[in-house]
């Protein structure tokens, strides 16, 4: 019996020994008149009047014993390790029918030893930013190191992109966090949203050139001095798509929290369906994972209009997202990138071309692309130094190569005489 009941208990003993009124009871207990009365009935009884009758019995909606047994079973398989009762209790629907709420799946796992009951600390507490209010107006972009396989294949890195106000989730997994991956992702991006007004990424290397400072030299407070941009940094410059730069993990906090749910749900989901390559992670990423957030964990902007910007006539994405770097034009109209020489075709030879700069694009394909100004050339690869078109491209006479064999004197000086019809310097000395 509880305190509440016992104070029950003596006020309505004091009505019934005419102490109090029973008005006055049903005030000290909080009931009307009426119920005081039956409780009083109920007292000739015995002092169980005021405890609830239905104290001790089982609920009629009580799930069965058998029910909350296959349940552990079934969590207590090494594939469902670390799952947490939000997420147990969506495949223990989704895949074995068992409906049950949350709530019930922690008390189960709890009482099993699948769950530690506690509570959660807050260590720090950071400010929240308020999200911008269009799609398409900032996208946080980042990538995660993780063992995303758990050991069961290679390793995997995931790119992601997520839009500020609506966090709608665009991801993909890549063998390596290169410059050349991220812009694969970029140009995926663009061609499925269109070109977003901002990114908003951490100061990786390939986002920003490091500036290189001498040894126990500080460069805190200093102004950044101008660096050359990186191939994404001029691919944003040339989409018209400008970049931030975040000063820490906590600034781009949506993208850094995307992280951590995938980390937790997007492995155990790859481990229960046994994803082991690459492929099959991406294939799962994109039909499963995905599709389950963009439905569930995105809200709606508080502008409704889309931000993104279509990709015109003028945006070419394979020159854009190619890895760019300028060469020169040699005397023989050759360029050399990579280790490589490439010729220019003659018909595409201009006026000023010797001795000047050319941009060439290495593309996403491995192509290699060479512009003039505004203008692309035709080039071929050359196996060694001086080459030139063959004539089948030409259609002129080609130098003849050198044989080995020595050539006959030649005999155009036959008819001249060289005999001296002057003195030598010897001979006038002496």
């Amino acid at each position: 019996m509880t305190q509440v009941e016992r104070d029950r208990l003596v006020a309505l003993k004091k009505a019934k020994k005419k102490l109090i009124t029973q008005k006055q009871a049903a005030e000290e207990i909080g009931v009307t008149e009426r119920q005081v009365r039956r409780l009083l009935r109920k007292l000739r009884k015995g002092d169980r009047a005021v405890i609830h009758e239905l104290r001790g019995r089982a609920s009629n909606r009580k799930l069965s014993g058998e029910m909350e047994q296959r349940a552990m079973t079934i969590l207590s398989d090494p594939v469902y390790r670390g799952f947490g009762p939000t997420l147990a209790g969506e495949y223990l629907r989704q895949r074995h029918q068992i409906t049950v709420s949350k709530e019930t799946v922690r008390q189960w796992m709890a009482k099993a030893g699948l769950w530690k009951v506690g509570r959660r600390r807050v260590v720090e507490v950071h400010e929240w930013r308020a999200r911008r209010s269009r799609c398409g107006e900032l996208v946080q972009w980042d990538t995660s190191v993780h063992d995303w396989l758990e050991g069961r294949g290679e390793q995997t890195y995931l790119i992601s992109m997520i839009d500020d106000a609506t966090s709608r989730l665009f991801a993909r997994f890549v063998g390596h966090d290169s410059s050349e991956e991220n812009r694969r992702l970029l140009g995926a991006y663009l061609e499925q949203f269109g070109r977003p007004l901002a990114f908003y990424t951490d100061k990786a290397g390939m986002f920003q050139v490091a500036v290189k400072t001498k040894r126990q030299e500080q460069r805190e407070g200093r102004d950044r001095p101008e660096m050359p941009p990186t191939q994404i940094a001029r691919a944003l410059r040339e989409l018209g798509i400008v970049w931030i730069a975040a000063h820490s993990p906590q600034a781009k906090g949506r993208v850094e929290r995307q992280f951590s749910t995938a980390q937790d749900r997007l492995v155990k989901g790859m481990r229960v369906v046994g994803v082991r390559t690459m492929k099959e992670a991406n294939a799962y990423l994109e039909k499963e994972y995905l599709p389950w957030w963009n439905q569930t964990l995105t809200v709606a902007p508080a502008d409704a209009a889309d931000a993104h910007r279509p990709l015109g006539k003028e945006s070419d994405l394979a020159a854009i997202l190619s890895h760019v770097e300028q060469r020169q034009v040699t005397n023989d109209y050759t360029v050399r990138y990579s280790g490589k020489i490439f010729q220019i075709d003659r018909q595409d030879i201009q006026v000023g071309m010797r001795q000047a700069m050319v941009r060439v694009e290495e593309r996403l394909d491995g192509a290699i692309a060479v512009r003039f100004q505004d203008r692309y050339v035709r080039v071929r690869r050359c196996a060694q130094p001086g080459c030139e078109p063959p004539l089948a491209e030409t259609g002129e006479a080609q130098p003849s190569r050198p044989t080995g064999q020595t050539k006959p004197k030649s005999d155009w000086m036959k008819n001249f005489s060289i005999a001296r019809s002057y003195p030598s310097r010897r001979q006038a000395i002496e």
